[in-house]
């Protein structure tokens, strides 16, 4: 019997598949102690799923991934995996590191996980390649990688811009599902980009602030931090965008916008964590250094914003 496809992908061919829905790279949770909180980890996997996620990222940015040794970070993949199997949505793994040898190594780690049904790949941060060269990084790692592909443009954080040209290159690689769009804005080349895509590559908004706009220019789905602390909500903005309910989406969309910017008001997911455990939803607000835990104005106004929705 045919498999189905998990909610949050659909099927375009052998070598792509699209993305759709909203993603939440989970934080990850840690204890009194210091140590990583494996039940509230789990527990926030099943509570963003219930909400009405799509899937989940695990070792994202918003998980610290910097601050984890290897162990903690083979036992939150696992966490991850585990819940993703018993729900049937597919898990993306973040994966891949300024060279393309060492990325060839993280991705091959994947092949541990069946459950992993994408790698969210960083394009390469401080070296700073050419176009060209970018492209031939990830056409390496799509002929390697056990898992299609999520490019993570962010060049506020890699120091690499890519325009829309160089974006559809990378989505024309067989392998190469999408992208996770975070440029800090929206301009030309976002619009560019959007107004003709390679078949099956799909684009998912990555800067909270902007997920109503991305939505409305046609991105399929969003990957989102915030989407931790109304789950509810940003899958309704998705569907109102959706089904061309504009007035809907356009007041979910400014409501959301609020609760955005005040959760990253401060580096994140510190602000984020320190909601989480307002709401009792992890065991301590910490972060891992060189992060500094939230201030109580920055919760406070979250707290707020989550409100007045």
């Amino acid at each position: 019997m045919q498999q189905e496809t998990p909610k949050g992908w659909q099927t375009a061919d052998s070598s792509h598949f699209t993305l759709d829905g909203i993603h939440v790279p989970l934080v990850t949770p840690f204890a009194p102690g210091g140590e990583v909180a494996a039940g509230a980890l789990e527990a926030l996997a099943h509570e963003v799923l219930d909400a009405g996620a799509a899937g989940i990222v695990a070792l994202g940015t918003t998980g610290e991934t910097a601050a984890l040794d290897e162990a903690e970070r083979d036992l939150v993949t696992g966490i991850c995996a585990r819940v993703c199997g018993e729900r049937g949505v597919p898990l993306t793994v973040g994966a891949g590191a300024s060279g393309t040898r060492a990325s060839e190594a993280s991705l091959a780690r994947l092949g541990r996980w069946p459950e992993a049904r994408a790698a969210l790949v960083t394009v390469p941060s401080f070296v700073r390649p050419s176009a060209a060269g970018v492209l031939a990084h990830f056409t390496r790692l799509a002929e390697v990688s056990p898992v299609p592909l999520i490019v993570y443009h962010i060049p506020y954080r890699t120091g690499q811009p890519l325009d829309a040209d160089a974006l559809r290159a990378l989505g024309s690689l067989a392998g190469v599902a999408g992208v996770k769009y975070a440029a800090g804005g929206i301009d030309a080349e976002t619009v560019a980009l959007l107004g003709r895509l390679p078949d099956g590559f799909s684009v998912l908004a990555g800067d909270d602030a902007y997920v109503s706009p991305m939505l409305a220019l046609g991105a399929s789905g969003a990957v989102l931090a915030s989407a931790h602390l109304a789950t509810e909500r940003f899958v309704e903005l998705a569907a109102a965008w959706r089904a061309g309910d504009v007035g809907r989406a356009r007041e979910l969309g400014h409501g959301l916008a609020q609760v955005s910017a005040a959760a990253f008001a401060e580096p994140n997911p510190a602000v984020v964590k320190g909601v989480l455990y307002a709401q009792g939803r992890i065991p301590a607000p910490d972060v891992r250094l060189p992060l500094l835990p939230a201030s109580g104005r920055a919760v406070d106004a979250t707290l707020e914003a989550l409100a007045s929705l």
